[in-house]
């Protein structure tokens, strides 16, 4: 991060830089206050209380990537979307729901109100995000590093639920790994009471010839993710167990997400660099998660080589716990995460799930909270697709 940028979050974030070395208490439960958001950053859950006046958008990236996702061209889309299209097209758009649905139901010509004007443009992002992730290929299994070197920011709550994302609308096919240097908090987080973990196939990794050996060391999801944490105390982990245990677990899934430890200069941290094809950040409304992340980005790009693609493709993702928000700070973090070359800032809602701190569960979550990290995997998908189509070799990095 330059000198410069520095200098202009100083106001903002005022200490920040002081506590870096500070680690957020992660048992702290905190009320749900929820912040103010932009308009065009606004999550509904509840469409009934909405006016025109106070219409918010669907979810959507702060920053997005440049797709395009509005193309209703029944040529180029599948043989069922463009039905669907077509059948659009052909029927003015008439209330479903509601006194204006029982109108409309007479035949009259009642079209929707603002609230199901935005819950069907909620359902059409969130069909368009989910065909992107079920309908996309490569040609060799594909990896994600989730990190911020700053403890508490949501590394492990984000791995759980974009792996389990990826898995439920893919029908499978994703580990969730555990790649910290000591135990964390990955198998605590994850469903299940799994008998082995990542200690024991770390020895046993030599061993592993099928699926059903391999999957005697996860604990399976309700999402159909396959997770794989620490069972208890293990040695420290090596960039070379990263590399080994990663290269056998891409022999059975099509999707590895990693989730990584506080010390980016760790051998298992360099190992899981070296085996990553797409970068996620999770982020906080607060100087220290977010100039943290910057000085990581900085770290990889003075790194050279592949290193420096995971930097420059990097995605971010910034949670909410409850606890009180500022405007300024919230607009200060898009600010420097958009200067520092993050492609893509996905906000994800308030989730008491989420911040209870406890078993995750996929199909527990707010339907707006799934909606936006449905929309993050849609964007770690079309990274993946350019990462390994730019790839100059299909093999593993490794």
């Amino acid at each position: 991060m330059s000198n410069t940028s520095h200098a202009n979050a100083s106001g903002v974030f005022g200490a920040a830089d002081r506590a870096g070395d500070y680690i957020e208490d992660d048992t702290t439960p905190f009320a749900p206050t929820l912040p103010r958001r932009r308009a065009e950053t606004t999550l509904v859950a509840d469409t009934e209380r909405v006016t025109p006046e106070t219409t918010p958008t669907p979810a959507s990236p702060i920053f997005p990537e440049a797709v395009d996702r509005s193309s209703t061209s029944v040529l180029f889309s599948s043989p069922a979307a463009g039905l669907a299209a077509a059948s659009r097209m052909s029927n003015p758009a008439k209330a479903s729901v509601g006194f204006r649905g029982v109108l409309a139901s007479l035949g009259l010509p009642v079209a929707p109100g603002p609230a199901e004007v935005v819950e069907r443009q909620r359902v059409d992002l969130r069909t368009a995000d989910e065909t992107t992730v079920r309908q996309a290929t490569w040609t060799r299994a594909v990896s994600i590093l989730i990190n911020n070197p700053k403890g508490g920011t949501g590394k492990t709550p984000t791995a759980l639920l974009l792996g389990g994302v990826l898995a439920a609308i893919r029908g499978g096919s994703v580990a969730i790994l555990e790649v910290s240097d000591d135990p964390g908090a990955l198998n605590f987080r994850a469903e299940g009471n799994p008998q082995l973990g990542l200690g024991e196939l770390v020895r046993d990794v030599t061993q592993i010839r099928t699926a059903g050996h391999l999957a005697g060391y996860t604990a399976p999801q309700t999402s159909f993710a396959s997770v794989i944490g620490s069972t208890g105390r293990r040695e420290r982990l090596t960039g070379d167990s990263v590399i080994a245990v990663t290269s056998v677990i891409d022999e059975f899934y099509g999707i590895r997400v990693m989730d990584s430890g506080n010390v980016t200069t760790s051998s298992a941290f360099q190992g899981a660099v070296s085996v990553s094809d797409v970068l996620v950040i999770p982020v906080m409304n607060a100087g220290d998660s977010v100039l943290e992340a910057i000085q990581l980005l900085d770290e990889l790009r003075s790194a050279g080589g592949d290193s420096a693609k995971l930097a420059d493709t990097a995605i971010a993702i910034r949670l909410t716990d409850g606890r009180p928000e500022n405007d300024a700070v919230r607009q200060e973090v898009e600010r420097l995460l958009k200067d520092a070359g993050v492609s893509a800032l996905h906000e994800i809602p308030y989730d008491a799930h989420i911040a209870e701190r406890g078993q995750i569960t996929l199909g527990n979550l707010n339907p707006a909270t799934r909606d936006a990290f449905t929309s993050a995997a849609a964007s770690v998908v079309r990274s993946l697709q350019s990462a390994v189509s730019a790839a100059p070799s299909q093999n593993r990095k490794a």
